[in-house]
């Protein structure tokens, strides 16, 4: 049986440990720096999935007040291709929609086909689109492990 639900501080170990199987990751998306704000900003749109008292899967969620946001998405290998992702992705969605949100966008990385198609399946579609982003903070790689912005 899973269980999804509102992420707790218990959840840390597990949640760290499915974010750490993302590859070449940035230090700002690492859970130790991460999850701390998320959880000070809307902490109802940081879910886990939980078979027992283990962590399988996790999804953050964000609401500006126009767009819902999906990110930081995982599910433990051993679990994949068993309904958890979509059963995460539809709780966040409902959430969303809860708040009055409209749309809700995500990226992926366009190599990764497989979850590409995984998103298509929960009814996603891929729009052109470029990405543009902008660092505000740099954080060390001391700061990875700790969760403290570094100056540069």
């Amino acid at each position: 049986m899973t269980d999804i639900m509102c992420y707790r501080s218990e959840h840390f170990a597990g949640v760290d440990a499915l974010w750490n199987a993302f590859p070449n990751d940035k230090a700002w998306n690492v859970a130790a720096a991460a999850i701390p704000e998320k959880t000070r900003f809307q902490p109802d749109l940081m879910l886990v999935a939980l078979e027992g008292n283990v962590v399988i899967g996790s999804v953050m969620a964000g609401y500006d007040g126009h767009r819902g946001r999906i990110s930081r998405f995982a599910v433990l290998g051993s679990h994949q291709k068993n309904g958890i992702g979509q059963t995460l992705i539809a709780a966040a969605e409902e959430r969303l929609a809860t708040l009055g949100c409209c749309k809700v966008n995500l990226q992926v990385v366009e190599s990764n086909t497989a979850v590409v198609a995984f998103y298509e399946r929960a009814g996603y579609q891929i729009e052109p689109r470029i990405s543009i982003s902008k660092v505000l903070r740099r954080h060390s790689k001391d700061a990875r492990m700790s969760g403290v912005d570094a100056v540069v």
